[in-house]
């Protein structure tokens, strides 16, 4: 059989969210009118990196497991107690990806690094992909020069004084932003430098060029914000360049490293649903042990998907290699060896 180099479907889903956000982008920002030229390239960047990321994440999910997975939590989800689904929902999305809560139990030193560099992202791109994208733009109130309006799709949203406390605090967001960055990822670039168990395991361009590449975006965009406010322009010209270059990397860096665990991460909440609906379904019980090992839910699931992978655990009776506990099967390997064994007529050699 010929092997395939690209994925039929996930290439048709990637190209249409990209055909269709390219129209958001036309309509959004009034028929271009409200979009800036000045950030053509980021536009660019930003389409391939949902083109990368969709073309990815169709294909991970057509995996027979995570298909499995993805397919159950939408069902919990949108069936049954939906209130109580999506109150889970909402709390395990401001457990796990706001306030990065898993990560605590490891290290505090290495959540707040993780929440910092989290937080510090998560606020970039709520605030940089709607100004690529001319949804959200900035003008002077009329007959003013003192009063800016912030415009959301074209719509006014809000006005505020310029020189104003909320002026600082808006147009200086990004840079907020970046010294979470910095923070988080300086903390984690020096314990991938020192720690000899890292060192031993990490490869530059899985586990350090990230952080390089996120410390390189944030440092030059705060350059840039020094340059006009400081320096009176000086240079300005060549930091947007360095910038441009840093950010578009990460961009198309996003569907292919490290990165795309930040897109995978919400499927974790669909597992969680999944685990507490399996628990409440019931457990099932190792036919060899008597002890609970595992939902019962995922066992007649795994059986699914085993077998759709070209695997029948099935015995001949109707039971299920499957049906087994890790302790279980493990002992049903040795009983099978022993007997073995005892056939051939030597227990040893």
């Amino acid at each position: 059989m010929k092997n395939k180099t690209f994925n039929t479907k996930a290439l048709l889903i990637a190209t249409a969210v990209s055909i269709l956000t390219i129209v958001f982008v036309f309509y959004g920002s009034r028929k271009l009118q409200n979009f800036d030229a000045a950030l053509i390239t980021y536009l660019f960047g930003t389409v391939f990196a949902f083109f990368g990321i969709v073309y990815r994440y169709s294909v991970w999910l057509q995996r027979p497991p995570t298909w499995m997975y993805f397919k159950r939590s939408l069902q919990f989800l949108f069936t049954g107690k939906i209130l109580s689904h999506l109150w889970f929902l909402g709390k395990e999305s401001v457990e796990n990806i706001a306030v990065q809560k898993f990560i605590y139990p490891r290290s505090k030193y290495r959540w707040f690094a993780h929440f910092c560099i989290a937080l510090g992202c998560m606020s970039a791109f709520a605030i940089t992909i709607p100004l690529t994208f001319g949804w959200i733009h900035f003008t002077l109130a009329p007959n003013s020069i003192s009063i800016y309006e912030a415009h959301f799709f074209g719509f006014k949203m809000m006005d505020f004084k310029i020189g104003s406390f909320l002026a600082f605090l808006i147009f200086h967001a990004l840079n907020w932003s970046s010294w979470l960055v910095i923070i988080g990822s300086v903390y984690y670039l020096r314990r991938r430098l020192t720690n000899p168990g890292l060192i031993a395991t990490q490869s530059f361009e899985g586990d350090l060029l990230p952080l390089i590449l996120l410390i390189a975006i944030s440092v030059t965009g705060l350059c840039l914000t020094y340059s006009y406010q400081f320096m009176k322009g000086f240079a300005y010209d060549f930091l947007a360049v360095i910038h441009a270059v840093t950010v578009i990397m990460f961009l198309i860096w996003i569907p292919f490293g490290k990165f795309f665990h930040i897109i995978q991460r919400p499927a974790q909440i669909g597992a969680h649903i999944y685990k507490k609906e399996g628990i409440k379904k019931g457990m099932a019980v190792c036919p060899h042990t008597g002890e609970e090992f595992a939902t019962q839910l995922h066992i007649d699931d795994l059986k699914i998907v085993t077998k759709q992978l070209g695997f029948d655990f099935t015995h001949e009776d109707g039971t299920s290699h499957l049906d087994l506990s890790p302790e279980g099967k493990r002992s049903r390997l040795a009983q099978a060896h022993l007997k073995a064994r005892l056939e051939s007529g030597s227990l040893f050699g």
